[in-house]
């Protein structure tokens, strides 16, 4: 009976076989469309990882050109004369003329003034004291050192600028309120320090004071006292001794972020050396001189240009420099310059003061140099 039982229940060999190659093709069949699926799924990541950086590229590349948008490559540099200061009627007059000086182009974001002497003599470095008012020679070396006085930011100063006589009334000047004079805990890319004098460890840079309240371990080692312009790295460390940073040129702030990192100052013996001792590889390209004879700015077209010059002349006008100035032939001051224009027509007032004109000129002139900057080189 109980034989006869399990015969029943069994089922026959070759139904079992039958059952057996179904399943087998429905489980090849699955098989294949799990692995198509997971074919289109990897083939999904793929280009979505390309996507992605294809957008990180690009994102990139809009950063990259939206910095290089920012930066500035072009240059204004002003050349004017020390004997301005002789016009002054007190020391501390003086002193506050070269702040006006200072603070005109520190707004029009002038990156290089020129001191040159009218009278011809030759002036090459600020070393000289101030000896009173009328005594000529001396008016350049105090405009310079007032000017690059100003331009130093304030943490920086005593050690830069020892007790010195044409500082005397150095209270009196305005600041210039530049981005590169920050205080303690402003935040920004690029600073100025001087290095300490400080052993450095092997294959570790030098310290530099930043202004800051922790001092910035540089990479590299440099000479003590100098002045160094240094980009801080980003994330610091909050609880490290000392930040990091690099040391960059003074011209990088300007050339990669369209920062205004101040001006530098210049003493020229003459009105030619202005041209000839130009600190920049390919020279002035754009030089524009100044004068009451000259036509209307108004009319003026300017071409594109890397580096300008605006000259400004002194009560005499620039005829006194180009008279005295042994390397010049010409008497007409206008052949020195690709424009010779007049940035005040129709003036109320004979005359027009060096530190009005400053003022007067760089604001007539800003519209056509900012529209020459847009202008393709090639054109």
């Amino acid at each position: 009976m109980a034989d006869t039982g399990s015969s029943v229940g069994k089922r026959p060999k070759g139904a079992q076989v039958e059952d057996r190659k179904v399943d087998w093709r429905r489980w090849k069949e699955e098989r294949k469309a799990e692995k198509k699926k997971w074919k289109e799924l990897k083939l999904v990541k793929k280009l979505e990882k390309q996507r992605m950086r294809e957008l990180a590229e690009q994102e990139a590349q809009t950063q990259e050109e939206q910095k290089e948008d920012r930066g500035r490559q072009h240059t204004l540099s002003v050349a004017l004369p020390g004997s301005i200061l002789n016009n002054a009627q007190s020391p501390e007059l003086r002193t506050y003329l070269a702040g006006q000086i200072g603070r005109a182009c520190a707004i029009f974001c002038v990156d290089e003034i020129v001191v040159f002497d009218e009278h011809g003599e030759d002036v090459r470095s600020v070393e000289g004291d101030f000896e009173g008012i009328g005594k000529k020679g001396k008016a350049c070396v105090q405009l310079a050192r007032i000017l690059q006085y100003l331009e130093c930011p304030q943490y920086l100063r005593k050690s830069f600028f020892p007790k010195h006589a044409d500082l005397q009334f150095a209270g009196l000047l305005n600041p210039l309120d530049s981005p590169h004079h920050m205080r303690v805990d402003e935040d920004l890319e690029y600073r100025e320090g001087i290095v300490l004098d400080r052993p450095a460890k092997s294959g570790k840079g030098s310290l530099v004071n930043c202004g800051m309240r922790k001092e910035v371990r540089i990479d590299k080692q440099l000479n003590p006292g100098l002045r160094v312009t240094v980009r801080l790295e980003k994330p610091q460390n909050p609880e490290a001794k000392v930040r990091k940073g690099t040391v960059v040129s003074s011209h990088h702030p300007r050339e990669a972020s369209g920062l205004y990192w101040g001006y530098s100052v210049r003493l020229a013996s003459c009105l030619s050396a202005v041209f000839s001792e130009c600190p920049f590889k390919e020279g002035y390209d754009l030089s524009i001189g100044t004068s009451e004879r000259g036509s209307s700015v108004d009319q003026v077209t300017l071409p594109s240009f890397r580096h300008a010059l605006v000259v400004f002349g002194g009560l005499e006008g620039l005829e006194a420099g180009v008279d005295v100035d042994p390397n010049l032939e010409v008497t007409d001051p206008s052949v020195l310059f690709d424009f010779y224009v007049n940035t005040c027509p129709s003036q109320g007032s004979r005359t027009i003061r060096t530190e009005e004109a400053l003022l007067i000129s760089l604001s007539a002139l800003r519209p056509h140099l900012e529209e020459a900057v847009k202008t393709p080189r090639d054109s």
